[in-house]
């Protein structure tokens, strides 16, 4: 860690050393300065090694990053431009010049400009072109962002610029996905886009445009001219043959005019491609504390679940998937002042997971080893349906309304030997869900808006699980006969909301914001537990049967007042909260009326242009939910039963958070680094009873736990080898409590550090290269102390021949200490594209998994124990792939 910092530095320095800055002024014949002149350095007439705009004041600053003889070129319209020998020598790391131009009249005919520059600022827009950084090897919308500098594509297609998500993904100025951006840049192709368009100060609601606080980004696609107002598209198909036969067929079809626009597309593979992302993103999207977002944290949470778990490599190699997908989407404009979005789609995918575990187990007295073999299928049906409509009722007043349904169906089984005993376990999961909001938004004037909105969401999640087995002797020892198990739940939500919400923009820029609502929600919860003999059912058991209805009803005034005083900002927030809330197990009720004020306090201070301070605290009352006050046991799995508190009950929590930010995200240089520390005066734990064939869970309410967690990032520009340096730094330490098997209170303490390097080129040639390592250490302490690292690294190279051939390698190491054997693994893909006819025909071959790597194990610990997983990963396979443009 001392010696990656130290050689971070070090290359730091040496680079800031090799500059020489130049600055000064530009003004006119009368000293008046002039902005936004282009100032530009060159070697000669061709070579351009750096340039820029000068600000309001006519002052410039540049770095040149060798010694010599160079030419300054300073122009502006309507003045004579001026060119400046100038000898830099290596002693003199600073030079100032005073420039003069000569006001100078024209008549303009017919001029044509042409312009190379790859990246453009008007105001809150930064306009950043395509082509400059595209390379012809991207498919999708996805493949594009990847290279533009300051954006990040995770691994399951979040897109951030900096360290922000976007809120949405634009395509000529029109949202069709919002938060569920990634089924756009997942699925359209990449060829189309001319311009990308980053959004700063963002609001996703147009009359609050310079009055609310935001400091949101979003992306806007500018088409290129050939495919505006036309239909175009693409048709790309795979097949590969190995131990099975392999597919990924592709589609898209479109349209997108000045009136109407349509994006329909399709996808089906075998491949482990995700051509969704998180489809909840987009079925329900969240976002906090922005107005009219009343509702968006509501939704209905399953107390059975089985899907396969989270595993340290990317999803593509343990992802074995049968998907289905077709979306179509349209957006229509009937007339000025009304606009229409319709969404449809419908998804489904056969998921199959394998692994292998060894689970050890050691607490309090208890030790036994436990073995799974398991595989799981899992069959998802989903179909999505929305319509919103926005009108315009005048300039100053909106109406929007949006209504989604969703439809869920997911059938479960796995086949599980478990210490050698074979168990089959299935479950049904549906989901139902209608949800309409209507929200009025009112600009009275230029600084001051008012909205109203309601909202009415219906969900409900009904399930059934079935299991062969009978491991809970020693729980029902009366049933000894008894050789399966089977629970029914249903878990159904009603919630209605009303809100009023008034921004006031000060002449002074101070803002005031006031919110008064009402949100009511009521949960229904029903289970059976159910002990078979064969298909006889033998009992259903009164503790293992919950009969529960929560109805919770927040009245709420919000308060927010941002005081602006130069270069600082204070934000004071006080909100006021009256419950009413009902709880009502097996047809006995009992009622709580809480009140509670929820204060924060926050400081903003930009100390310059590159360096800026936010800090903030908050003290926090949180309002259970129904999965923490239902009252009897139920069955979460084959070996896990839980348990609820049973009562109402409010938690407390305070919570101080510190950030630092240096430079911009387009800067040469990007820092930020984040403190995050929480103390919860009262939280849910745990009183368990843990033997080797099942678990008993019951939650408790315990005083006192803290966590901290710290991150850095570091994203600096190496002009003298044309790459881009990434420094990821994080650090996280939380302490929790719980009760194990009757023992006293315990005290798990877990930390991790993580610190990781990336380097990526950014060449303009045939060659680049995308090279990285991150390692993880995780440790836990209870009585006894466990700890492991993990290291992942990777290296891509990018290789492009004669404009029309294109080939991309990418390998992956990964490495666990604490196996003693089998501990480092290798993976190889290979991706190569032809053209056949440009824009037209092309021909691709791609390979993954090429080493054949079968197997991955992994280390976890605990602080019950520690555990030891094998999963079995996807084969190598080969694709031979045709790419049509329509």
């Amino acid at each position: 860690m001392h010696k990656v910092l130290i050689f971070v530095l070090l290359l730091m320095s040496t680079v800031s050393f090799g500059q020489i800055e130049i600055g000064g002024t530009v003004q006119d014949q009368n000293q008046v300065p002039i902005p936004y002149a282009n100032v530009v350095i060159q070697k000669d007439s061709l070579q351009i090694l750096n340039f820029m705009y000068t600000d309001e004041a006519g002052v410039f600053q540049l770095e040149v990053p060798e010694k010599g003889v160079f030419q300054l070129f300073v122009s502006c319209l309507g003045y004579k431009a001026e060119t400046i020998q100038i000898d830099l020598q290596a002693e003199e790391q600073q030079q100032v010049f005073e420039i003069v131009l000569p006001k100078e009249s024209f008549v303009l005919h017919e001029v044509i400009v042409q312009a190379d520059i790859p990246i453009k600022e008007k105001k809150d827009t930064i306009v950043i072109d395509a082509d400059m950084f595209a390379n012809g090897n991207e498919e999708v919308v996805e493949d594009l962002l990847k290279k533009i500098p300051g954006v990040t594509v995770n691994s399951d297609g979040t897109i951030k610029v900096g360290n922000k998500e976007i809120e949405k993904l634009m395509v000529e100025g029109d949202d069709f996905f919002e938060k569920g951006y990634k089924l756009l840049s997942k699925n359209m192709p990449a060829y189309a886009v001319d311009k990308v368009e980053l959004l700063q100060n963002y609001s996703n609601n147009r009359l609050l445009k310079d009055v609310e606080r935001s400091d949101k980004v979003a992306l806007n696609l500018k088409l290129k001219e050939e495919a505006r107002h036309i239909w175009f598209g693409n048709v790309d198909g795979s097949y590969g043959f190995a131990e099975q036969h392999w597919y990924h067929l592709r589609a898209n079809l479109m349209n997108f005019g000045t009136k109407n626009k349509f994006f329909f597309f399709t996808n089906l593979n075998n491949v482990a491609y995700d051509a969704t992302g998180d489809i909840n993103h987009l079925i329900r999207p969240i976002r906090y504390d922005e107005p009219a977002s009343i509702g968006d944290d509501q939704q209905v949470r399953n107390l059975l679940n089985l899907q396969a778990p989270l595993v340290d490599l990317q999803r593509d190699r343990t992802h074995f998937n049968n998907a289905e997908l077709l979306s179509l989407n349209a957006i229509f404009r009937p007339s000025k002042k009304m606009k229409a979005k319709v969404l449809g789609f419908y998804n489904g995918d056969e998921i199959d997971f394998f692994r292998n575990a060894t689970e050890v187990v050691s607490v309090n007295g208890t030790q036994f080893t436990n073995t799974e073999d398991y595989q799981l299928r899992t069959n998802n049906r989903i179909g999505f349906g929305e319509l919103d409509i926005e009108y315009d009722i005048s300039k100053t007043q909106m109406l929007e309304a949006t209504t989604k349904y969703n439809h869920a169906d997911e059938n479960t089984a796995s086949n599980l030997l478990f210490n050698g005993a074979s168990t089959v376990e299935a479950l049904r999961s549906n989901n139902r869900l209608f949800d309409q909001k209507i929200s009025y938004s009112h600009r009275f004037n230029n600084k001051k808006v008012l909205l109203l909105t309601g909202r009415f969401i219906d969900e409900q999640t009904p399930q059934q699980y079935a299991i062969n087995q009978f491991f809970y002797q020693d729980l029902f020892p009366a049933f000894s006969n008894a050789n399966n198990v089977v629970q029914q739940s249903k878990n159904k939500m009603q919630f209605a909301g009303l809100e009023t919400h008034l921004l006031d923009r000060h002449s002074k820029n101070h803002l005031l914001e006031m919110v008064f609502g009402n949100a009511y929600r009521k949960d229904i919860l029903e289970t059976q537990l159910g002990l078979k003999e064969d298909d006889i059912i033998l009992e259903n058991l009164d503790e293992y049967k919950n009969q529960t209805t929560y109805q919770s009803n927040n009245l709420y005034f919000k308060s927010k007042y941002v005081y602006e005083l130069k270069k600082f900002s204070l934000i004071g927030k006080l909100n006021f909260h009256q419950l009413f809330n009902q709880l009502t197990h097996n047809f006995e009720s009992e009622n709580q009326s809480p009140f509670f004020v929820n204060p924060s306090v926050g400081l903003d201070w930009e100390i310059n242009d590159k360096h800026e301070i936010t800090t903030s605290y908050s003290y926090n009352t949180s309002n259970a939910g129904i999965l923490d006050v239902y009252n009897d046991f139920v069955l979460t799995g084959f070996r896990a039963f839980s348990r609820g508190l049973g009562t109402f009950n409010q938690l407390d929590a305070s919570t101080f958070t510190l950030n630092y930010e240096l430079g911009d995200w387009g800067d040469r240089f990007f820092a930020t680094t984040s403190i995050v520390y929480s103390q919860n005066h009262d939280f849910f734990s745990t009183n368990t009873r843990i033997n080797q064939n099942h678990t008993q869970s019951e939650k408790i309410i315990i005083d006192d736990r803290q966590s901290l967690s710290i991150t850095s990032k570091w994203d600096y520009y190496v002009k003298q080898i044309s790459a881009n340096l990434k420094l990821d730094l994080g650090f996280s330490q939380s302490e929790f409590k719980n009760i194990v098997n009757n023992s006293n209170l315990r005290t798990v303490n877990s930390s991790s550090y993580t610190y990781g390097l990336e380097l990526r080129s950014g060449f303009t040639g045939a060659f680049n290269y995308h090279i990285g390592t991150k390692w993880t250490t995780t440790e836990i302490q209870t009585s006894i102390r466990n700890s492991f690292t993990n290291n992942n690294s990777f290296l891509n190279l990018s290789f492009l021949f004669q404009n029309n051939l294109n080939i991309q390698v990418r390998a992956e190491r990964y490495f666990f200490d604490n196996l003693e054997t089998d501990n480092t693994y290798y993976f190889l893909d290979l991706d190569a594209r032809y053209t056949i006819k440009e824009n037209k025909l092309t021909l691709a071959l791609s390979g993954k998994n090429l080493l054949n790597t079968k197997r991955f194990r992994n280390f976890a610990a605990s602080d019950i124990g520690t555990s030891v997983t094998e999963f079995r990963l996807l084969p190598r396979f080969v694709l031979l792939k045709m790419e049509y443009r329509l």
